[in-house]
C-alpha cells in the first residue's frame, strides 16, 4: 500500500479463523464504528489491504486473544502470524491490544438491544471494543 492520498482512519480487526471483524474511526474524531465482517478465509488478507487503501487508513489496530490467566496461547501465536502476513503488504504499523472478552461484551450489547443480528454483527462490534480499547489506552499515539 502506498501513501499517494491523506490517511483519514484506524482499523480494528477482531482476528478469527472463519471471520474477521473490522471497525473503523476517522482521525479526527477517534470514535470507532463497525465496518463490516469478513467470512472468506481465502480472501483476508487482500480484503485488509483494499479496505486500507478504500479508508486511507494509517494504522492498523489487532485484538490479540490471550489465556484466562492472560497468557499467550496457540490462538495468540496464530493472530501474531496472521498479522505478521497482513504488515508485509502495507506501509502502515499494526499494533495490537488485549481482545479480553470482546465478543462476549459484543454479544451481550446486541442481545440488549432485542433486534435480530447474526455472528458477523457480533465480530464487527468486538471490532469496534478493540479500536477503542486501543485509543483510549494510547491517547498520546499519533497516526499520520
Amino acid at each position: 500500500m502506498t501513501n499517494t492520498t491523506q490517511l483519514e482512519t484506524i482499523l480494528g480487526l477482531d482476528i478469527g479463523e472463519r471471520r474477521i471483524g473490522v471497525a473503523s474511526a476517522h482521525l479526527q474524531a477517534l470514535f470507532p464504528h463497525p465496518l463490516t465482517t469478513l467470512a472468506d478465509p481465502q480472501t483476508f488478507i487482500a480484503d485488509i489491504v483494499a479496505l486500507c487503501i478504500s479508508e486511507r487508513v494509517a494504522a492498523v489496530v489487532a485484538g490479540l486473544p490471550r489465556g484466562l490467566s492472560g497468557q499467550e496461547t496457540a490462538q495468540t501465536a496464530w493472530v501474531r502470524q496472521f498479522a505478521a502476513e497482513i504488515q508485509e503488504k502495507l506501509t502502515v504499523p499494526v499494533y495490537f491490544t488485549d481482545e479480553a472478552v470482546t465478543s462476549e461484551k459484543a454479544e451481550s450489547e446486541l442481545k440488549q438491544r432485542g433486534k435480530p443480528y447474526e455472528k458477523g454483527d457480533i465480530d464487527a462490534l468486538a471490532a469496534t471494543y478493540i479500536l477503542e480499547d486501543y485509543i483510549s489506552d494510547h491517547p498520546e499515539q499519533k497516526y499520520d
